[in-house]
């Protein structure tokens, strides 16, 4: 069966296929009259006629696409983020493409490039972003935007030319620690993510820096995966490191919430209760929060609202153009420290842990 041809539309809807053509591929040219359209609408209805993406793209100057790259689908945050983003892109017309990378940076440059000839109207990086970046990213970046592509990046501007969507993670932590400081805690650890990611440095400056205010000094900072699992290694690398007299009562802090979750695993595998006999706190308030045991105190961040914004900027006929994402403290049972009657076994848990290290 012949596939049906836009002079086919053509020629049912009585008009040119110039006149077809701008009505079928939304030529931003003088638009036919509505009636005139509306013939033509009608016409590919009934022969079932298939718009050519290629040629409404040419036709538009714009092919509606935005490539959105991620470090991992399947976490929560940028899964968050990529719902806000595919509604505001639907509400303006525009699809979305979403690419994971696992953080490896040879799969993030192997999805830029294919967004970029996919002629993607916009890239939007949504990972958090190394103090160094790959210059083999840059180069790639800087031809796409030379060729009108738009580049949005989260965090810092580590990326030249790129529209930002600034994240005030380190107001943030700060603000965290304050209101978990007026809570009587006093001891903390820090589970400080990845080395040379921007993100986690920016929300370890902040704790760093709330707990200076309050004239503290982490019990540690322990270094690790932006995961569950590096959650839950560093915790309990930061446990055998702390003096059982100075362990009871602490609060781990973490920078992201699955790193949060992680620990908490972690150190009730040491035989701790959490509130009971630590604390634990993470960042950016995922949605699986709401089902986790106990209540994760964090700092939320509204998560779809930046994608929505993301997607707002990449779409922007404004160059440098950025927006500033404001969160807050939100604290639950997590950070209890001493409920459960904690208190009551910390001795046990001591020499436990003292058994361990043997």
């Amino acid at each position: 069966m012949r596939a049906v041809r836009l002079v086919d539309v053509a020629e049912r809807a009585g008009v040119s296929l110039a006149t077809a053509s701008r009505v079928i591929n939304g030529s931003r040219r003088r638009v036919p009259a509505e009636a005139i359209s509306a013939r033509v609408r009608i016409a590919a209805d009934e022969l079932g006629y298939l718009a050519n993406a290629q040629a409404q793209a040419l036709a538009r100057s714009t092919t509606g696409l935005i490539g959105i790259v991620v470090h991992d689908i399947a976490d929560p945050y940028f899964s968050s983020i990529v719902r806000g983003a595919q509604r505001q892109a639907r509400d303006h017309r525009g699809q979305v493409l979403l690419a994971g990378t696992d953080r490896d940076a040879d799969a993030e440059l192997s999805a830029v490039s294919a967004f970029a000839s996919y002629r993607t109207d916009a890239i939007i990086l949504a990972g958090s972003r190394r103090r160094r970046i790959d210059p083999r990213l840059s180069q790639a970046l800087q031809r796409y935007v030379e060729r009108d592509g738009r580049v949005v990046s989260f965090g810092r501007a580590v990326i030249p030319g790129a529209r930002v969507v600034r994240i005030r993670n380190r107001e943030g932590a700060r603000q965290l620690v304050t209101a978990l400081v007026e809570r009587r805690i006093r001891n903390f650890v820090i589970l400080g993510g990845p080395p040379g990611l921007v993100t986690a440095a920016d929300r370890v400056a902040g704790f760093r820096s709330g707990l200076h205010s309050a004239g503290l000094a982490p019990l540690a900072v322990v270094k690790g995966e932006f995961t569950r699992e590096g959650g839950h290694s560093s915790a309990l690398q930061a446990w055998s490191a702390l003096p059982g007299s100075t362990g009871a009562g602490t609060c781990f802090l973490a920078v992201n919430d699955v790193m949060a979750q992680g620990a908490i695993t972690a150190l009730r595998s040491r035989g701790l209760s959490v509130p009971g006999d630590v604390g634990v706190a993470g960042f950016d308030d995922i949605p699986t929060l709401q089902d986790y045991d106990p209540p994760l105190t964090t700092f939320r961040l509204p998560l779809q609202r930046i994608g929505e914004q993301a997607v707002a900027l990449a779409m922007s006929l404004d160059e440098g153009s950025s927006v500033s994402i404001e969160g807050s403290v939100v604290l639950r049972e997590s950070t209890d420290v001493g409920s459960l009657n904690g208190h009551a076994h910390r001795a046990a848990v001591a020499d436990g842990r003292a058994l361990t290290r043997r």
